[in-house]
């Protein structure tokens, strides 16, 4: 008989204030948010998708923005949701709450240096891409192989999931930025036999077009 493959829904956090800002600003660890009104139907919207799902337990990054989220579905699947702190989002430093029209203006050669390669170079007095990937790999390691042949929802944050999603892609680092994560987009991971792929990446059918 085959094992069963264990399976993880990585799900992004539900839209903050700060997401729907025009221009975006950046939102790191620092910024400890709540979802907004619309982050809260996109976070109903991916709870009621996940009724369907066979879900044996609900993970989150301590983020009020991922605990909220992660709420959401655990109250749909009635599960409790477990808090990792390793999963919190890349921190941004200096450029905490600036939008990137501002940061290329007020920090030009910083802004020049991430943009050619986040992998190495950092968000100014924060975390590079190689940063979040020596934090958060690891978390996601054990939370396989601790929930071996079940199936998990893990709530977090874009660059926690996109870092972790080019990690096993193969991509390098300096490409993450180009993956998309939707705010309560859904991207679903299998891990058999040692061996972790990606199967759906940053899945949005659940979410109705205003959201």
């Amino acid at each position: 008989m085959n094992p069963a493959a264990t399976v993880m829904y990585l799900v992004r956090h539900g839209a903050t204030v700060a997401n729907e800002q025009k221009p975006r600003v950046l939102q790191g660890s620092n910024v400890d948010l709540s979802i907004s009104e619309r982050g809260r139907e996109q976070a109903r919207q991916v709870a009621a998708w996940f009724r369907g799902v066979a879900v044996d337990a609900v993970f989150s990054s301590p983020m009020k923005r991922a605990r909220e989220t992660a709420g959401e579905i655990g109250t749909q699947l009635g599960r409790d949701v477990h808090s990792v702190s390793g999963l919190m989002e890349v921190c941004v430093g200096r450029w905490e709450r600036m939008n990137w029209d501002t940061i290329e203006r007020e920090f030009p050669a910083e802004c020049a240096l991430f943009r050619s390669d986040c992998g190495q170079h950092g968000y100014l007095g924060g975390e590079s891409y190689s940063d979040v990937q020596r934090r958060v790999v690891p978390v996601f390691e054990e939370l396989l192989t601790r929930n071996a042949g079940k199936s998990i929802v893990v709530v977090a944050h874009s660059v926690v999931n996109i870092v972790y999603i080019a990690t096993l892609m193969g991509l390098e680092l300096k490409r993450a930025r180009e993956l998309p994560q939707d705010n309560c987009g859904v991207n679903v991971i299998h891990h058999l036999e040692g061996k972790t792929k990606l199967v759906t990446l940053n899945s949005i059918f659940h979410l109705q077009p205003n959201c």
